[in-house]
């Protein structure tokens, strides 16, 4: 089935939220608890953050469909990176954060994160197979514990 992708707009929130509360848990490492993730979706997936990030003009909102219906986002962050630890390991500038790549679970596997361009098996083999090159770690809050995240980069 093809995958369409097109960038998202305001009206979208709602579905970018929605989408994000199914695909969001799976990529949490096994220690995170329920609670950590439902805090997570509510204070930073939720439609009005959605409709923050929408109207940010340093966001890139990109909606990936197939067969009718939301097969995965990614968001995309402009502008030199504001996490330090981010900030130190990157190198290149001007920059682009990937953020975030969430595929609805049906999905998975059939080219919807390519499409859409550490503990998160799946996810690191996408970035090691399109070219991405650990440059570093940064600290990731998830309820009570601190996460660490790999910082790749990939010069184009």
């Amino acid at each position: 089935m093809p995958v369409t992708v097109r960038r998202a707009t305001a009206d979208d929130a709602a579905e970018l939220a929605r989408v994000a509360a199914i695909t969001f848990p799976l990529a949490c490492p096994p220690s995170t608890t329920d609670a950590a993730k439902a805090d997570f979706i509510a204070t930073k997936l939720s439609r009005e953050a959605f409709a923050g990030y929408l109207a940010s003009p340093e966001h890139i909102l990109l909606l990936a469909e197939a067969d009718g219906a939301s097969a995965g986002y990614t968001m995309l962050v402009t502008g030199d990176p504001v996490d330090p630890d981010v900030a130190a390991a990157v190198s290149t500038r001007p920059t682009v954060e990937l953020s975030k790549v969430y595929v609805m679970p049906e999905q998975h596997g059939t080219g919807v994160a390519a499409a859409l361009n550490t503990e998160n098996a799946r996810a690191n083999r996408f970035y090691d197979k399109s070219g991405f090159r650990i440059v570093g770690a940064k600290k990731f809050r998830l309820g009570d514990l601190d996460e660490d995240d790999f910082v790749r980069e990939l010069t184009l």
